[in-house]
């Protein structure tokens, strides 16, 4: 019985780490799909899929995610909070050939118009580099290092991947901190 769920754990991780360059993209619907479980359902506060009550619950993966949950979950929320920052962060997996033109779509797949509120894109659970870019992203913001700082750390430590990049605009120069 062990072994069995080993199996259907190390098949699941191995179908999302394949799925990194794939091109797919979840839909609003997709993305926020309850899960199905037998016991009683989660508070918010012990729910590892809840962020906050402004952000839908992330993804069902997540928690079996190619990181550990807090990471990913810093990740994911990274990503919603601040569009102003990923958008200008390239991603390395090879996404781009799905449609993804910075690190914030392996995390946002569409914002709702109206309200701002993000869907997820499932696409960075199984993809290490996608949740590592955005991970040294959030450090370097946390530690007050500018748009531009970050983002040329990141191709630095990235550049000549080989899964390529994605055609993430280069952000303006100059400014105050966090430009």
């Amino acid at each position: 019985m062990i072994l069995t769920a080993f199996a259907a754990v190390t098949v699941a991780l191995a179908a999302g780490s394949a799925a990194c360059s794939s091109e797919s993209k979840t839909t609003a619907s997709q993305a926020s799909a309850p899960t199905t479980q037998a016991a009683a359902p989660l508070t918010n506060q012990s729910n590892p899929r809840w962020l906050a009550d402004d952000l839908p619950l992330l993804p069902t993966g997540v928690v079996m995610g190619v990181r550990p949950v807090a990471v990913m979950r810093a990740t994911y929320e990274f990503a919603a909070r601040h569009p102003e920052v990923m958008r200008y962060v390239p991603c390395f997996c090879g996404c781009e050939r799905g449609g993804h033109k910075d690190n914030h779509d392996c995390f946002v797949g569409t914002r709702g118009a109206n309200d701002g509120v993000a869907t997820w894109d499932t696409h960075a659970i199984g993809c290490e580099i996608c949740v590592d870019v955005a991970y040294q992203a959030l450090q370097m913001h946390n530690s007050g290092a500018s748009v531009v700082a970050i983002r040329e750390a990141v191709e630095k430590k990235y550049a000549g991947h080989e899964g390529g990049h994605t055609p993430t605009p280069m952000p303006k120069r100059g400014g105050t901190s966090h430009d």
